[in-house]
């Protein structure tokens, strides 16, 4: 039986959690959330690709077969991962297919500093002959993570990091944690933009992987385990039952 799981550095690919029980069905999920490591924009490449390539072989050995790379900053380092027989899909080729189907007349962007700097949007959207200006939007993730989806300060740096950008017809949100903010990120552009969750076509994209429907869901994690429950509760609305911690 294939068994699908969620891989993220916090709760950020809870918003792709929450969407595909909406849109796809009761799926059985396994979510690993791994703040007990270094934040994955901080660490270099090759600690990165050793990071998530360990927990994939955790994944697979509790039945994952198919797993969804809620990050941005991990799916950089996608192309580098061993083939263990997991089927790996990250954010990244849907978020730029979804972009060029909008066809922007000024793109835009926030995202983690290792999304900004590694250049992978950048690249992409000059072969279909689109330029974005990109932000590090590196405090709002961190923000978010904690649960605070409303403050003053959360508002104020959104707003910071933004103003550059605020007039683009389009601003991509390169996190997956972005759009726990959504309604304050619009009160901050201007009335004509469009912010672009990629989260939708990338349920397109995976829509044709087969799993049995029904089961419970796991949530694990690296880090907090109360701590998880309340940001996902904080930024999606989520209510998580119980979080095993693990120690990897």
């Amino acid at each position: 039986m294939n068994r699908l799981g969620i891989l993220d550095w916090g709760i950020g690919g809870i918003s792709i959690y929450k969407l595909i029980k909406e849109r796809i069905g009761d799926l059985p999920i396994v979510y690993f959330s791994d703040t007990g490591a270094t934040p994955y924009g901080k660490m270099t490449r090759p600690e990165l690709v050793a990071r998530l390539n360990e927990i994939i072989v955790y994944l697979q050995s509790l039945g994952v077969t198919h797993l969804v790379i809620g990050c941005n900053a991990a799916s950089t380092a996608i192309p580098y991962l061993k083939d263990i027989g997991v089927k790996v899909e990250g954010v990244i080729d849907s978020a730029v297919a979804e972009t060029v189907k909008q066809k922007p007349k000024r793109l835009g962007l926030i995202g983690g500093r290792r999304t900004v700097v590694s250049g992978v949007y950048k690249k992409a959207f000059a072969k279909k002959g689109i330029e974005v200006e990109q932000r590090i939007a590196q405090p709002l993730s961190g923000l978010i993570e904690s649960g605070d989806v409303s403050s003053q300060h959360l508002r104020g740096e959104a707003k910071r990091i933004l103003a550059p950008i605020r007039n683009c017809s389009h601003i991509l949100l390169a996190c997956t944690h972005y759009p726990a903010i959504t309604p304050i990120l619009k009160d901050l552009v201007s009335s004509d933009t469009k912010l672009i969750d990629p989260a939708g076509a990338l349920l397109r994209k995976i829509a044709h992987w087969k799993f049995e429907t029904g089961g419970e869901d796991t949530f694990l994690t690296s880090g907090d385990p109360r701590m998880m429950k309340r940001a996902a509760r904080l930024a999606f609305h989520v209510e998580i039952e119980s979080v095993a911690k693990v120690g990897l």
